[in-house]
């Protein structure tokens, strides 16, 4: 009686190791439906998205570029002066030093992580096998008073002082719409660095077919987006290092 109780318990168990792995997928598989579809956003090369973000009492305006190949811009306008917050054309990263108010490259490690997200773009989970990503489900939960499915993605190892570390990230999926609301990850670099970083998203709002939160806050930053545009136009100087201004400058 008691070999048959086990093996009873042991079928349970093999039973659900694939219902738990299909649930991760099936989360997945509802969000890229609800916002568009798989094939959709796969065709999607680009994207310019243009807000403001609050703090200390201003309204900062941002604009944000990301593209399929990796490059990414982000520039904000502080009293009239517009920065670059960070740059990155595919291979080298950049900045702007707010106490030079020079162009500066980002050091070899940060760059290499920025690498590892090459592909990242639209989503990370799209198509996250072949880019040899795992996800797992998590169960429910209540975020903000909303039940939501937790889904961990895990992703190609970050460099963290001289170290590999590895890069996991926190997803938690509206359960009615299924589209994630909230992130958390450790932050690997600044000031916050080992504190676990919490990221908001909410009032989705269709754009040519596709769905975007247009409502966003990053380590409590709040970024509100006016206006999201598909497939821009992109020039190479956009994304590059300004060397020549810095060589000026320095003279």
């Amino acid at each position: 009686m008691k070999t048959l109780k086990t093996l009873f318990v042991a079928l349970i168990v093999i039973a659900m190791v694939p219902a738990t792995a299909q649930t991760a997928d099936e989360i997945l598989s509802k969000y890229f439906e609800n916002t568009g579809g798989v094939e959709a956003w796969n065709k999607l090369e680009s994207v310019k998205m243009v807000g403001s973000a609050s703090g200390g009492g201003m309204e900062i305006p941002v604009e944000l570029y990301n593209a399929k190949d990796g490059r990414t811009l982000v520039k904000i306008n502080i009293q009239g002066q517009e920065l670059t917050q960070i740059a990155f054309d595919g291979e080298s990263m950049w900045t702007t030093n707010f106490m030079t108010m020079l162009p500066e490259k980002s050091d070899a490690e940060a760059t290499a992580n920025m690498k590892s997200k090459l592909g990242d773009f639209p989503s990370p989970f799209l198509n996250y096998k072949e880019k040899g990503y795992a996800v797992e489900y998590l169960g429910k939960e209540t975020k903000e008073g909303t039940e939501v499915f937790k889904v961990m993605l895990t992703q190609k190892p970050v460099m963290v002082d001289g170290k590999e570390e590895p890069s996991v990230t926190y997803y938690y999926f509206d359960t009615e719409n299924y589209v994630p609301i909230m992130t958390e990850a450790e932050i690997t670099a600044g000031p916050m660095k080992g504190q676990m970083g919490t990221s908001t998203m909410s009032d989705y709002q269709e754009v040519d077919g596709l769905y975007f939160p247009f409502s966003m806050t990053m380590s409590g930053q709040g970024i509100q987006m006016k206006e999201i545009i598909l497939n821009p136009e992109l020039e190479a100087s956009m994304f590059a290092f300004p060397e020549d201004k810095t060589t000026e400058e320095k003279k």
